[in-house]
């Protein structure tokens, strides 16, 4: 799918799934290679990001056996030094991790990714990990990131912001350290490290704000089936409630609170969704999410909100596209260091297709409604880009082509299907 051809005029209806959180499937695999065990899998995500951490964890010597694309058993226990660096290619949330865990081992080891990647902050993980001891050095606050074994202490670590991946390196390096470890945390962030390793045996304590994790406790394997992922959801959620006479139902979507900031701001701007929770998966929400065509009208949204949706604001200003009224975002400065600077990209593309967008430092302001005309965009290599541009021109007045589409399969593979399924007009093709 390198390039994607979008044709308006359909409605969205039907009911479907999503695949699974890219989130909770880069942890199963990293904490189920540290568990005594076998972890089995099911439900994984088989993306780009998750594929890389996936040759990342074998690696390092863990043996996992893939019984289908999405079904897999880890091998837990025991890790051995890497032959070569361990490639993450684009995956934030794997490189990040995974520098927790490797700072307390007793072998040296190098993670690297894509020129992507290598753009990406790193000392917002490598300042805390160097507090406790980490004998961890970057290049200039990027990766690579070069780890040497030494034995690391538990300390107390005040976050200067909300993050679920720094959060999550220091509780995963506390496993190995001295004492106790506690991260405080400024706001609301994804919380599916503490979810897991509590129920894999860690003595770990949530206190409000606090949360500590002591070291000593083995992790045991567990099973788990991965719930559907929200922030893949979030681009159909959207197309559902701005496409005229849309109806669709996305079934067994995880509805952890720290995922679905957007959902609150959607029903806040006047969407019609309806959600029904159906179960808990390895001690996750899970529900089916009903949208309709709404009538939406901008809002303002800062504050602790965005931490909770801060991977749905490319989608975002598309809806914010055909909302009455203004829509003004601020404390999203954090777009700026994703796969792309997402606030200049998407404020770049849908201009191409006739938007108009103020950039802000921390944000943007959109006022609606606007009309969008088709027209060729880029994705950027950046998969949220791609998937929000593609949304975009299912509502354009004529046909949009988005290059680099490929990129989508790094979180939600069969996108394009999906959404032609649902009665979404496009075409695979390459651009003569």
């Amino acid at each position: 799918m390198d390039t994607l051809t979008v044709k308006p005029g359909s409605p969205l209806r039907g009911r479907t799934k999503v695949p699974g959180d890219k989130s909770i499937s880069h942890r199963s695999l990293l904490l189920g290679m540290l568990a005594n065990g076998k972890t089995e899998i099911r439900g994984w995500l088989a993306a780009g990001d998750t594929e890389a951490t996936l040759g990342a964890v074998r690696a390092l010597g863990v043996q996992v056996d893939r019984h289908d694309t999405h079904t897999l058993t880890v091998h837990g226990g025991m890790l051995k030094p890497p032959d070569a660096p361990l490639g993450f290619i684009n995956a934030g949330t794997g490189i990040r991790l995974a520098a927790g865990i490797m700072a307390g081992q007793s072998f040296p080891s190098t993670l690297d990714g894509s020129y992507q990647l290598r753009r990406r902050p790193m000392k917002r993980i490598t300042n805390p990990l160097q507090e406790m001891g980490a004998k961890i050095t970057s290049t200039n606050g990027k990766c690579p990131l070069n780890i040497e074994p030494t034995q690391l202490k538990g300390f107390r670590y005040e976050m200067p912001m909300a993050s679920a991946q720094v959060k999550s390196a220091v509780l995963l390096a506390g496993l190995f350290a001295d004492g106790e470890t506690t991260v405080i945390q400024p706001g609301s962030a994804r919380d599916h490290t503490e979810i897991m390793l509590k129920a894999m045996g860690a003595d770990i304590q949530v206190d409000g704000k606090e949360i500590t994790v002591k070291s000593g406790s083995e992790l045991q394997a567990m099973d788990l089936t991965v719930p559907g992922d929200f922030s893949s959801a979030a681009f159909l959620i959207v197309a559902g409630l701005i496409i005229p006479n849309s109806d669709l139902t996305i079934e067994g979507v995880n509805l952890n609170p720290t995922r679905t900031g957007l959902l609150d701001v959607l029903l806040e701007m006047g969407a019609k969704i309806e959600v029904t929770e159906t179960a808990t998966e390895a001690g996750e929400r899970v529900g089916d999410i009903r949208v309709q065509y709404s009538e939406l009208s901008g809002i303002e949204i800062g504050g602790d909100t965005v931490v909770r949706m801060i991977d749905e604001f490319p989608v975002l200003m598309v809806a914010a596209l055909y909302s009455d009224g203004e829509t003004v975002v601020r404390d999203a400065k954090e777009l700026r260091v994703k796969e792309t600077d997402r606030i200049a990209v998407m404020a770049q593309e849908l201009r191409k297709l006739g938007a108009t967008i103020e950039e802000r430092e921390d944000g943007f302001r959109i006022v609606g409604r606007q009309n969008l005309t088709g027209f060729t965009v880029d994705g950027h290599d950046d998969h949220r880009v791609a998937m929000s541009l593609t949304i975009a021109g299912l509502l354009a007045d004529e046909m949009t082509v988005i290059t680099d589409a490929q990129c989508a399969s790094d979180s939600f593979p069969g996108f394009a299907d999906t959404l032609q399924n649902l009665g979404g007009r496009m075409l695979e093709q390459p651009i003569n």
